[in-house]
């Protein structure tokens, strides 16, 4: 049977480095002996109506109202719809031409575009979470394999599975006394068998045997990374939590029947049917019966009442005989159920369901209000949470990478060899509606900020820069260059826009300076005023001090010879504060008083001093 779709053909050479154990999958494709390629035997019974099965039970799970807010609320962290740009191809970290990586954005969007991603985003990210699998049909022009992919077409996981054939070789231990041999595998082909039928009929089913093989590049699938304990079987990320949701579905159940079984109250009559027989004791309870009960039902179909005696329910009353020797008649009451609103049980299922999906318990609560806090007020779960789909949002890359790779070799952009070594260093970005990360990010950069500014005083004299930039702002060599270089290209560049920041920059500048300026001279004026507002303080202080002084050297001179010891040790210090005042006073143009002298004073003043 001739393999449907297309192969890139690569040079067979075997293993430089072969190696006893095989090659490690994590895409639970179905592993058989490699045989003829028209009779190749392949029991595809058991597992693959196994997975099947899976496949339907995951969905099944999905409608349940708990687990579709859970579901919904991953994906609406997973990427944020409403941007225009859901998600974008990060190239930083190619080696590769400007040229080159031009290229590969345009060709990433036509990628895009043929996932119809922005409209149809959430949809394929629900199946690929729910099924933990994707499948797709690459079609392309045979004729013309340099336009790249034409379409991709949706194919439903139950009617598909991977294959892959795989040889042995039994390698001797000569190395024993008693030698073991042992086995070594190898993979020979790999391909996809489909079947529109489907693969989850019996063994009876022809369906499960047969189907056309599709070549392994014609395909692309992305599974979920999850396997079974033996690695054969790709698992949902909803599989960790179907028992959890199969006893809160019994628990609910449960107490449904409960609370419709003891909500109401009901009576239970005690009939004394005396020593009368068994078969006359039973009619003589039903005409009891009959005559105490009346049921009245309304037919809405009719419009009608009608008495509806013959059928007892169990929401009625209990009739039981009682024999001679018993009580007689009697009529008692049964009490309803006491515990109806208990929900402590199906609370704890509910939180334990949730846990398994790692989504915080608060973000499904009603009652709790959303609140824009600061990263320290973020709690544990929500650090988790974003963690959690920060890893589903690398596993669904894949699909994109995948339909990349197809693109760019089919056009000849790449080889197969070229792609593999640049292929680990393609990032993807997606709009992110996460805030507690937006927001622990914002404040870890406002935190390193505030810190590399505090010790810009410090910086060329205890910390380098360079010290700075790498312990403090946490940039690495390659983020330091591509910082110099971008500064450097911005303030050299022609552009308006850069143009424009610089001058802006420039006017801030000149404006600080200027307010600097201003407040220095406000300052300065402000010490000058001050200053002179002292001046004139000492200026009145020692005026006044000195008209003191020579107000009482006139008053002493006057008792030259009849001065107490007191008032001479006054007169020699008013004699030394005006000698002291005078020089300074004379400059600022205060003239002292001079004493006026007695005729007897002027002839003492002429004879020579003691």
């Amino acid at each position: 049977m001739e393999i449907f779709g297309y192969e890139f053909k690569r040079k067979q050479v075997d293993e430089k480095i072969p190696s006893f154990s095989p090659q490690q999958q994590d895409d639970g494709a179905l592993v058989v002996a490699a045989g003829s390629s028209y009779n190749t035997a392949i029991d595809l019974d058991g597992s693959v109506r196994t997975e099947a099965e899976l496949v339907t039970k995951y969905r099944d799970m999905s409608f349940q109202p708990e687990c579709d807010s859970a579901v919904d609320e991953i994906i609406n962290e997973s990427f944020d719809i409403d941007e225009e740009v859901i998600v974008d191809i990060n190239l930083d970290n190619l080696a590769i031409s400007h040229t080159m990586k031009k290229t590969m954005r345009d060709e990433f969007r036509n990628v895009l575009k043929l996932l119809d991603f922005n409209r149809h985003a959430y949809d394929i990210y629900r199946r690929w979470y729910i099924d933990g699998r994707l499948y797709y049909h690459v079609m392309v022009d045979h004729k013309n394999l340099t336009d790249g992919i034409k379409e991709v077409r949706y194919i439903d996981p139950r009617k598909i599975r991977k294959i892959r054939e795989v040889t042995s070789r039994v390698v001797p231990n000569s190395g024993q006394i008693n030698p073991a041999d042992g086995i070594i595998t190898k993979t020979v082909n790999e391909y996809f068998l489909f079947n529109d039928k489907g693969f989850g009929g019996g063994k009876n089913n022809s369906a499960t045997t047969n189907g056309l093989k599709v070549a392994k590049d014609a395909m692309i699938h992305v599974v979920s990374g999850l396997t079974d304990n033996q690695g054969t079987l790709v698992l949902s990320y909803l599989h960790k939590a179907q028992r959890a949701l199969n006893q809160l579905r019994t628990l609910e159940d449960a107490l449904v029947i409960y609370r419709l079984s003891r909500a109401p109250e009901r009576r239970i009559w005690y009939i004394d049917v005396g020593n009368l027989p068994k078969v006359k004791a039973e009619q003589y309870l039903r005409d009891m019966m009959v005559k105490h009960k009346n049921r009245l039902v309304y037919n809405n179909a009719t419009g009608e009442v009608s008495d509806d005696r013959k059928f007892m329910s169990l929401m009625e009353d209990y009739w039981l005989p009682r024999k001679e020797g018993g009580r007689g008649t009697e009529v008692t009451t049964l009490p309803g159920g006491q515990t109806l609103g208990q929900m402590d049980d199906v609370l704890y299922f509910q939180k334990k369901f949730l846990n398994c999906l790692n989504v915080p318990i608060s973000r499904l609560n009603s009652d709790s209000l959303f609140s824009v806090g600061r990263a320290t007020e973020i709690t544990r779960d929500e650090l988790k949470f974003g963690r959690y789909v920060t890893r589903l949002r690398a596993k669904f890359s894949l699909i994109f990478t995948k339909l990349l790779e197809k693109q760019l070799i089919l056009k000849e952009v790449f080889t197969v060899e070229d792609w593999n070594d640049i292929v680990q260093d393609i990032k993807y970005t997606y709009s992110r509606d996460n805030y507690t990360s937006e927001l622990k990010d914002a404040e870890m950069t406002a935190a390193r900020s505030d810190l590399a500014r505090s010790l810009q005083d410090m910086a060329g004299k205890y910390y380098s820069h360079s010290w700075i930039r790498k312990q403090i702002l946490r940039q690495s060599d390659d983020d330091i260059e591509l910082m110099d270089k971008q500064i450097e290209e911005e303030n050299n560049s022609d552009d308006p826009r850069w143009i424009n920041v610089q001058v802006e920059q420039q006017i801030q500048m000149t404006q600080q300076s200027e307010l600097e300026n201003q407040q220095m001279q406000a300052d300065v004026h402000a010490t000058h005023t001050q200053t002179d507002k002292g001046v004139d303080d000492h200026l009145t202080s020692k005026k006044e001090e000195v008209r003191q002084a020579q107000t009482v050297l006139n008053h002493l001179r006057k008792k030259k010879g009849n001065r107490s010891p007191e008032e001479q040790e006054k007169y020699l210090s008013s004699t030394q504060i005006i000698a002291r005042n005078k020089p300074m006073l004379a400059q600022l143009g205060i003239s002292l008083q001079k004493p006026k002298l007695q005729k007897n004073d002027s002839r003492q003043d002429n004879k020579p001093k003691e």
